[in-house]
C-alpha cells in the first residue's frame, strides 16, 4: 500500500475495513488439496493465477466436484481468447487454429508459440500441453460440454476475425453486437450452467432457460466493453456499435474529444441501458443454483459488473483512461455476494439506484434509464418485498443481545481503523523527522526563531539571514 493508498484510506475507513474483513475473515466454502495435485495441474493452477487473480480466486474456492473442469475450461477458453486478440498472427493462420481449437484439445502434447513476444498470455500457449494433459483426466461428460462450447466459441470469434481482416472495423449494428458478446461470453455461460446442473448443484431447470444463461454473459461482457473503451480503442478496436454511437457523433473518434464530451456521455449512457436490460434476468438465474461455493461463484462477477456499470455510467474519465472501482468497494462487494440471494439483490438496488441517481433530464435515454432502474427494482421487490416504515417500525422485533453486540463490535471496529491508521502516520512522521535529524537538519535553530516569533517570516531570505547568524566559520 503506497502513500496515496494511506492518505485514501484515512479518510475512508469504512473502505479499509471492509479490505481488512475479507482479507482476515472469508473462509472459502472449499479449499484445493494441494498435496494430492499432480505437478501438471499445478502448473494448471499456476497460468490461473497468472491469467485472472480475480477469477482465480473464485474458481479456487468451487466444489471440489467442479472445481477442475472449471479452472480448465477458463484456460482453455483464455487460450482461445489469447490468439483470437493477437493482431500480429495472420488470418491465414488464426482462422483455422480457432476453428480447430476444440479437437487441438483433444490432442497430446500440443501447444502453440505463434503469438507475439508482447502478448500477456503467450506462455499459457506455449505450456498449453499441461492443460491438455489435465482435461483428458476429467469426466467425459465434462469434456463433452467443454469441447463443445469451445468448437462453437472458435468458430464465432474466426468468423469475427475474418471480417476484421477484410477492412471490416468495428461493430455496426446492436444484433451484431449481442451476436459477438454470445460467442465470447453467453456461450460461456451455456457450458457453465450444463457443467452446474451435471454436477446436480444447480437447478436442471436452468438448462431449459438459454435467455437466462445468455444473459449472464452478455450482462459481464457488455459492462467492460463499456469500462475498457479507451483501451479498445488504442489498441484499435471497436466494440461499441455503430448504430448506438452514430446516433451522437459523426465520427467514432469524436467521442475522445473533449469538445463533444456531452455527447459522449448520452451515447455511454446508451450503452450502459444496453447491459442493465439483462440485470434482473442474472437475478432471476442466480436463484437457481443450490450450493454456496457455485453460487458464490456465479454471484460476485455479476455484483461486481453493477458496481462497473454504477461506476462508468455518465462518467467522462472512461474516454480519458481505463476506470476501476476502489479496493475497498470491491471488497466489499464481495463480501455482499457470498451470503445468499437477498444480499446480493440488495447489492444491485444500491447500485441501480446510483445510477438512478446520476441520470438526468438532458440525457434522450433518461427516460428509458428510469424504466430499466425500475424494472431491476421491481423485480427484487417481487422476490424479496421491502416494508414500509410505519409496519416496519410496528413488526420490528427486539434487539438481540448477538445483535446489539455485532453492532457494537462494528462501532469498534472502525475506532480501532482509526486508531491504526493515525499510528501509522505517527510513525511515519516520526521516521522522518529522525531521519532528518540523523542527517543533520537543525530543529533547534528553526524552534529558536518559532519561540522569537519569526515563524511568520520564515522563508527563503529569512533562511539565508539565518545561516549567516549562525554561521561559526568551522567550515
Amino acid at each position: 500500500m503506497g502513500a496515496a493508498d494511506v492518505i485514501y484510506y484515512t479518510f475512508h475507513l469504512l473502505e479499509l475495513r471492509s479490505i481488512v474483513q475479507w482479507k482476515i475473515w472469508h473462509h472459502p466454502v472449499h479449499e484445493r488439496e494441494k498435496d494430492k495435485e499432480s505437478v501438471s495441474l499445478k502448473v494448471c493452477f499456476d497460468f490461473l493465477d497468472q491469467t485472472s487473480r480475480s477469477f482465480s480466486a473464485v474458481i479456487q474456492e468451487l466444489h471440489p466436484e467442479l472445481l477442475i473442469p472449471v479452472a480448465l475450461f477458463y484456460l482453455i477458453l483464455r487460450g482461445l481468447d489469447t490468439i483470437e486478440d493477437d493482431m500480429t498472427i495472420p488470418i491465414e493462420k488464426k482462422d483455422p487454429v480457432l476453428r480447430d481449437f476444440h479437437t487441438i484439445i483433444e490432442k497430446e502434447g500440443w501447444s502453440f508459440n505463434g503469438n507475439g513476444p508482447d502478448e500477456k498470455d503467450r506462455e499459457l500457449l506455449v505450456q498449453f500441453h499441461y492443460v491438455t494433459e489435465e482435461y483428458r483426466k476429467i469426466k467425459p461428460v465434462y469434456r463433452k460440454i467443454i469441447n463443445e462450447i469451445t468448437r462453437k466459441m472458435g468458430a464465432g470469434m474466426a468468423d469475427y476475425c475474418k471480417k476484421a481482416a477484410e477492412g471490416k472495423v468495428g461493430v455496426e449494428t446492436v444484433e451484431e453486437y449481442d451476436e459477438y458478446c454470445y460467442y465470447v461470453a453467453g456461450l460461456v455461460g451455456n457450458g457453465l450452467t450444463q457443467l452446474f446442473v451435471e454436477s446436480e448443484l444447480a437447478n436442471p431447470a436452468l438448462n431449459e432457460r438459454p435467455q437466462l444463461q445468455k444473459s449472464m454473459g452478455l450482462f459481464l461482457q457488455k459492462t467492460n466493453i463499456i469500462r475498457d473503451i479507451r483501451e479498445d480503442r488504442d489498441d484499435k478496436r471497436r466494440f461499441w456499435p455503430r448504430e448506438i454511437w452514430s446516433k451522437y457523433v459523426d465520427n467514432f473518434e469524436d467521442l475522445f474529444n473533449p469538445a463533444h464530451q456531452e455527447a459522449a456521455l448520452n451515447c455511454s449512457s446508451e450503452m450502459v441501458l444496453n447491459s442493465l436490460n439483462h440485470a434482473d434476468e442474472c437475478l432471476f438465474y442466480l436463484a437457481g443454483l443450490k450450493e454456496q461455493s457455485v453460487f458464490n461463484f456465479a454471484a460476485i462477477p455479476q455484483s461486481m459488473a453493477i458496481a462497473t456499470l454504477a461506476l462508468v455510467f455518465r462518467n467522462p474519465d472512461i474516454f480519458k483512461k481505463n476506470v476501476k472501482m476502489t479496493k475497498g468497494t470491491a471488497c466489499q462487494t464481495m463480501l455482499d455476494s457470498t451470503q445468499n440471494l437477498s444480499k446480493v439483490c440488495q447489492v444491485f438496488r444500491k447500485f441501480v439506484q446510483q445510477i438512478r441517481k446520476k441520470n438526468t433530464a438532458k440525457d434522450p435515454n433518461f427516460l428509458q434509464i428510469s424504466i430499466a432502474c425500475g424494472k431491476v427494482e421491481q423485480f427484487i421487490e417481487t422476490i424479496f418485498p421491502s416494508q414500509n416504515a410505519e409496519s416496519a417500525v410496528r413488526q420490528k422485533p427486539p434487539e438481540t443481545e448477538a445483535e446489539k453486540k455485532e453492532r457494537l463490535e462494528a462501532r469498534w471496529d472502525i475506532i480501532y481503523m482509526l486508531i491504526f491508521v493515525m499510528g501509522v502516520l505517527l510513525i511515519m512522521s516520526l521516521l522522518m523527522i529522525g531521519v532528518a535529524w540523523y542527517v543533520g537538519a537543525r530543529f533547534d535553530l528553526v524552534f529558536t526563531e518559532v519561540s522569537e516569533g519569526n515563524w511568520r517570516s520564515l522563508g527563503k531570505d529569512h533562511a539565508r539571514k539565518m545561516a549567516q547568524k549562525y554561521d561559526r566559520g568551522e567550515l
